[in-house]
Order: C-alpha cells, then sequence, then structure tokens
C-alpha cells in the first residue's frame, strides 16, 4: 500500500494510505499499539473497491512526526489529528474504524463527531473509557492483565527502551503476544520499527499521557471513594463492535453495560481469536463489517 505525506493544520505530518474512488463513501482506520496502519491491511484490499479507505500511520509511530513530549499525546491532541486529517483530505463525513489506541481513539472520534462529522463507528477490541475505568478498579482479571501498562509508564524503563528499542521493553512487560499468529514477514517489518527510538518513546506516550488509572494488585477491588466517572455523551451513531473474545489483555467483560451507552449498537463476538481481531480473523472482521455498512 502506498502512503502519501499529509500535513496537519496544527503541524504534524501523517503518512497516510489513500485507497479506493476519491467520490465514495470514506471509512477512516486507525491502527493500534505498537502496529501501524498495516494492521487494516485485509480490510483496505476487500473494501477498497467501493469504499476510500484512509489510514494513517498516527502521531509517534514510524515516519510520522514523533513529538518527544508527554503532553503532545493527551486524548485530545490524538482525537484532534483525525478530524484534521479529515479536514486536509477534504472530507466532510465519514465512519471511523479503530481497533486497540485506534478504537480508544475512534470512541473520542465518534463521540466528538457525532451526526456531524462521524456517521458511523467500528470498534474492534478496545474498551469504551467509561467501562474500561471501571473493570480496572472492580475486576482482578483486567487489572492484571493491564499491569503492563504500569510498566510502560515507568521511567525507570527508559534505559532499557534506549537500549533495545521498543522491543526490550515489550518482551519484558507484555505476556499477551503471539509471535506464531503472524506472517513472518509482518513481524519482521514490525521488529525493524521498533528499533526507532524516537517512535518507541512517541508510542509509549499513548500510555503517559492517557487519563486511565491503573491499580496495583495489592489495592481493593472497588471503585475508590470520591471517583467520577467521565463525562461522556450517549453514542447515537450506528456503532460496530467486533470482539475477540481470546484476548488475553481486554477480556469480554469490556461488553457489559456497553448497550446502554451505546444505541444503536451492533456486537460481534469472534471466538478462538486473540487481541489482534484485523489481521488474526480477517474474513471474520470483513463480513461482519460488510454487513454493518450495508445496513
Amino acid at each position: 500500500m502506498e502512503q502519501k505525506r499529509v500535513e496537519l493544520a496544527n503541524g504534524i505530518h501523517l503518512d497516510v494510505v489513500d485507497e479506493g474512488p476519491v467520490d465514495a463513501p470514506v471509512l477512516i482506520f486507525l491502527h493500534g499499539f505498537p502496529e501501524s496502519h498495516r494492521t487494516w491491511r485485509h480490510q483496505i484490499k476487500h473494501f477498497s473497491g467501493i469504499y476510500r479507505c484512509i489510514a494513517p500511520d498516527q502521531r509517534g509511530y514510524r515516519a510520522s512526526s514523533k513529538p518527544q513530549q508527554v503532553e503532545a499525546y493527551t486524548p485530545d491532541k490524538l482525537i484532534g489529528d483525525i478530524f484534521l486529517l479529515a479536514d486536509a483530505l477534504n472530507i466532510a463525513k465519514f465512519t471511523i474504524v479503530g481497533h486497540d489506541w485506534g478504537g480508544a481513539i475512534a470512541w473520542g472520534v465518534a463521540l466528538g463527531g457525532q451526526h456531524m462529522r462521524v456517521e458511523r463507528a467500528v470498534i474492534a477490541n478496545a474498551p469504551h473509557p467509561a467501562i474500561f475505568q471501571k473493570l480496572l478498579y472492580t475486576n482482578p482479571q483486567q487489572r492484571e492483565a493491564s499491569q503492563y501498562i504500569r510498566g510502560f509508564r515507568d521511567p525507570a524503563n527508559d534505559a532499557l527502551v534506549k537500549d533495545q528499542g521498543l522491543t526490550g521493553l515489550l518482551l519484558k512487560e507484555v505476556k499477551w503476544d503471539r509471535p506464531s499468529a503472524m506472517e513472518p514477514a509482518e513481524r519482521e517489518a514490525l521488529l525493524r520499527d521498533w528499533q526507532n527510538r524516537d517512535a518507541a518513546f512517541g508510542m509509549l506516550n499513548y500510555y503517559r499521557a492517557s487519563p486511565i488509572d491503573v491499580p496495583t494488585m495489592d489495592q481493593p477491588f472497588e471503585v475508590p471513594e470520591g471517583y467520577t466517572p467521565p463525562s461522556l455523551p450517549k453514542l447515537t451513531i450506528p456503532t460496530l463492535v467486533i470482539w475477540a473474545l481470546d484476548d488475553l489483555a481486554l477480556p469480554p467483560e469490556n461488553l457489559e453495560g456497553l448497550d446502554d451507552i451505546v444505541d444503536p449498537l451492533t456486537i460481534v463476538r469472534v471466538p478462538d481469536c486473540g487481541h489482534f481481531v484485523p489481521w488474526e480473523a480477517p474474513d471474520k472482521v470483513n463480513v461482519a463489517m460488510e454487513a454493518f455498512l450495508a445496513g
């Protein structure tokens, strides 16, 4: 997939895939950590015949702009990049599609732009921010699975990243990787990407700038006194949530209560599949998206 360089009005430059008819309905695909636009390679190939498929390497990744300050990665800036990207490409309305961190950003884009700019949302294994924070407080499985975030935020690990790139930190902190699930050529390309030290810290800054609170395992499994859930509107555009059920980082409890805050909502569960559902189960994702977009 060829990329082009797009300058946003805030000075950020993104490398972007832009495939499909220019005047077709637009799908904007957002990748997660620690990947790239190629997270969505199977979906772009499948849909670019009838949709305009936009897939950036987001801020902090690969050759896109990589500011090194933590505050450059607060959610408002990451969400703002997507609206500015649409502006730069003269796209008035679009469907937002996101996985993992790209899904977290997609939730924010959908909530902020629903009915005005964003027509539909497709989220793959990315928890709604209100549900995720509550699970981190109350659910032992989710809290244990998320302890790697504390490692990503710990400046004591910076020396390891400077010495070995992102790979060293992933080997130390992550327990949900399945190397055999990815095609060898794709994995080799990612391993090369992870050696870029500026990109490594850019990627980690997504976690360091996030307001999400990850308690230690010895803290009580209860909502802290005085905790105020994020003040978020109900999402009222058509939304598809695709959830791989064998995700070791994000258990399916993240789906509980979603229908109270998203309507209309379609949930498609994908059994026997790990976290990286767009490329671990591409045919199932394509079928689910096709049915949803046709509706």
